[in-house]
């Protein structure tokens, strides 16, 4: 059950995508934390962008990122509310080869130390793509805090004992 720790960290190609019909790349504070926090942890930007409330914008932004082999993981942010302009989970859930429903359950769980019951409106869910990690996490920049410092970080960082994302990587294309 993943990958087995290196001794060496070795650097993801990340792309983080923001959702939202209200926001540009000046007011997009979340996406800019966790280019902050990847880029501090040693990993690279692969690419960012900002789309609306659109299932099939999100799906075919993600969809590209999926299908290009310089890029190993996606970071979403937003959308992932109970509200019906929320379109992230079903935006991406058909784009999945394998849901990973542990980071779901992580972050709710990390999210209620802070936030309470409130956490059960958030449909936080993560899969694997075309052997490219895909998280998605509400868009609030306390949210992607959390996902990153709680969740991710270690899961992204080779060196994270027993098990990680990053040991998988090459063997996620096995038949």
């Amino acid at each position: 059950m993943g990958g087995h720790a290196a001794d060496t960290f070795h650097p993801l190609r990340i792309a983080v995508l923001t959702i939202s019909d209200s926001r540009g790349l000046d007011e997009d504070t979340s996406g800019a934390l966790l280019i902050e926090r990847l880029e501090a942890a040693g990993h690279h930007l692969a690419q960012r962008r900002i789309v609306t409330d659109d299932l099939y914008q999100v799906r075919a932004e993600v969809a590209a990122w999926i299908a290009d082999p310089a890029v190993d993981a996606v970071l979403v942010n937003g959308g992932t509310g109970l509200t019906g302009r929320d379109i992230t989970p079903e935006a991406l859930r058909p784009l999945f080869d394998r849901e990973i429903p542990g980071f779901g359950e992580r972050f709710r769980q990390r999210s209620f130390e802070e936030i309470g019951n409130a956490t059960l409106q958030s449909r936080a869910l993560a899969g694997l793509a075309n052997a490219t990690l895909v998280f998605a996490m509400p868009g609030s920049p306390g949210a992607c805090r959390t996902a990153w410092d709680q969740v991710l970080a270690d899961q992204l960082d080779a060196r994270t004992g027993p098990c990680n994302f990053v040991a998988l990587l090459p063997r996620m294309r096995e038949a």
